[in-house]
């Protein structure tokens, strides 16, 4: 990631109070960590996004939230991104990932969607898959459940007692990301997880 120029960091999740909580919309929890500590207020709205410019120490940044559902939200990034005359490489996406067992954190510079709707949804809309991830691992359903219902649940109890601690990770993990570069934050964070 460019360093001399501003940088959009995207939280993804499904807009509405009945999804605040739940699995999927861990990216959207972690970006409203960051605004709260950088002081950054998303109320500006374009294409159906929430966003705000800031600072996250001496890097100007854009701080968003699309409100499209998961599945959608591709559009509305690519037409921000636009905007603000920004590439895939200066574009960073925070989101839940099943594949990563809970509590623990990855960081990825390019690739495929790995089922996600959201990142499926920004690979077509960019026609690329080179922009940085914050994946937080939200792990895979019991046997037999099923996978969308898991995603779109809430967090069992003693998930959500580490919650507030995983969260504060993933915001470190961006912060090292925009200051560090993304090695330094492969380095850091790759196999830390966070348990009981």
């Amino acid at each position: 990631m460019l360093q001399d120029r501003p940088h959009l960091v995207v939280g993804l999740g499904n807009p509405g109070n009945a999804y605040r909580l739940t699995r999927h919309n861990m990216g959207f929890m972690v970006a409203d960590r960051l605004a709260t500590v950088h002081g950054i207020c998303m109320d500006e709205s374009r294409w159906d996004t929430f966003f705000g410019h800031g600072k996250m120490g001496p890097l100007p940044v854009i701080l968003a939230k699309p409100m499209t559902f998961m599945n959608r939200v591709g559009p509305a990034v690519r037409d921000l991104s636009r905007m603000l005359a920004l590439d895939t490489q200066d574009i960073l996406v925070i989101h839940d990932d099943t594949d990563i067992v809970f509590g623990k954190l990855k960081i990825k510079g390019k690739g495929g969607d790995g089922g996600h709707n959201g990142v499926k949804s920004l690979i077509a809309a960019f026609g690329s898959g080179a922009f940085m991830r914050i994946r937080v691992g939200i792990g895979r359903p019991e046997k037999g459940q099923d996978l969308s219902g898991y995603v779109l649940a809430e967090f069992d109890d003693q998930q959500k007692a580490l919650l507030a601690d995983i969260i504060s990770a993933a915001q470190i993990a961006v912060e090292t990301v925009l200051f560090k570069g993304p090695s330094e934050a492969m380095n850091q964070f790759h196999g830390e997880k966070i348990s009981v």
